[in-house]
This record gives structure tokens, sequence and C-alpha cells, in this order.
């Protein structure tokens, strides 16, 4: 898509920011997002349980990855960095359940979901940053660390060293404490949990969740 860039001003024009987000929102579901809704940042939900499921119980990619917990933001840090923030677009991808349940069969396409979300969000964080919005950062789903690099022993900048997929790792949003299963709830969409006894007969859909925040 392309990326011409605007001239940054000092002012903050409102009515733009409303025609971008609309651009993006458009952007997002031409990448494949199946639902994408524009909201303010006080919507965001942070709650410091939502990194505790990430150690009780342990998370396999628990402290495997430089954007996964405990080597990540905190969410008390995400939640006063929000402060600064206004509006964001926050999107769902709908997955087969068979694909989503954890079963070896569907490793490379369970991959690849993941691999899709993490494309919407560079992509329009991106656009953003192009726009004008340079301090727009976005967060993905599921760990970078096995998204991108789980044919690899460890992670590379873990050991500081340069990241393997440097524009594209980042952290999930349940990394950094974002209660993803109360946004899409109180967006208006549908999400089941889904754990390592979940049949994918009893499942509508597998939904993976990210955001941009853009300004």
């Amino acid at each position: 898509m392309e990326r011409k860039p605007r001239k940054i001003g000092l002012e903050s024009d409102e009515a733009q920011l409303a025609r971008d987000l609309q651009k993006y929102q458009a952007n997002a579901l031409e990448l494949g997002a199946t639902r994408v809704k524009i909201i303010r940042t006080d919507e965001i939900l942070v709650d410091e349980r939502v990194t505790l499921k990430c150690q009780i119980p342990r998370c396999f990619g628990y402290g495997g990855g430089a954007n996964c917990p405990p080597n990540t933001l905190k969410p008390a840090e995400l939640r006063e960095l929000l402060q600064k923030y206004k509006r964001a677009l926050f999107f769902v991808k709908e997955i087969p359940s068979n694909i989503i349940v954890r079963d070896k069969a569907t490793i490379k396409e369970r991959v690849a979901a993941y691999q899709d979300v993490y494309k919407i969000v560079t992509e329009i964080e991106s656009m953003a940053f192009y726009d004008g919005y340079y301090l727009a950062f976005g967060l993905g789903a599921g760990s970078c660390r096995h998204t991108f690099c789980g044919l690899a022993e460890d992670c590379a900048a873990l050991k500081g060293e340069k990241c393997r997929f440097p524009l594209r790792a980042r952290p999930s949003m349940e990394a950094v404490g974002i209660d993803v299963y109360k946004m899409i709830v109180s967006a208006g969409w549908t999400i089941y949990p889904i754990g390592s006894g979940a049949k994918p007969e009893e499942i509508p859909c597998g939904v993976l969740a990210g955001i941009i925040v853009v300004q």
C-alpha cells in the first residue's frame, strides 16, 4: 500500500485523525481482519491478572522471548503510557476452530494465522507512521518468538543480538496485560475460551486479535 510521507505539524487535527482512522479501518479489512473497531484508548482494558495467567499455569512461551513476560512492558507501564494517547484501532481475525485448537496436524495453518495478525498490525502501524503519527504502536496475538522463530533454538533479541524480524516482532496484547476477551465482548463480538482440552466441533470459530494505538 502507498506510503507517501505527510508533513508533520505541531497542532492536532481531529477531523484528519477521524478520516485516517476510517481509512485504517478499511485497510485492516482489506488485509484480512474480520471485524475492526475504532476505539478510545480509555477503552483498552489493562489488568495485571492477564499476565498472571502467563505464569499460572506457566505458558510454554513464558520467558522464552524478548516480547513475552517477564521481559516486556509491564501492565502498569502500559496503563500510564496509554494516558498520552486518544485513539486506537482494534480488530479481530476469525480462524476455523479446528486450526486454532492446538493440534500438531494444523500447526502450519495456525502459525500462518498468527502471522496474518502481525502483518495487519505492522502494515497499519506503518501507514500511521507515514501519515505523521510517528508514535503509533501496535500489538499482535501470541508469542512472536513462536510465530516467527519457532524453528530456531532461541530468541536472538533475548541474547542481545539483532532480532530476526525487527519490524514484525512485538508483544501480544496479552503479554502487556490487555484483557482481550473482555475487549472483544465489549465490542459486541463473540469469543470462546479455547484450552488444551477444547473440541473443535463445540466451538463456532477461534478468534485472534490485534490493536494499533494511533494517537
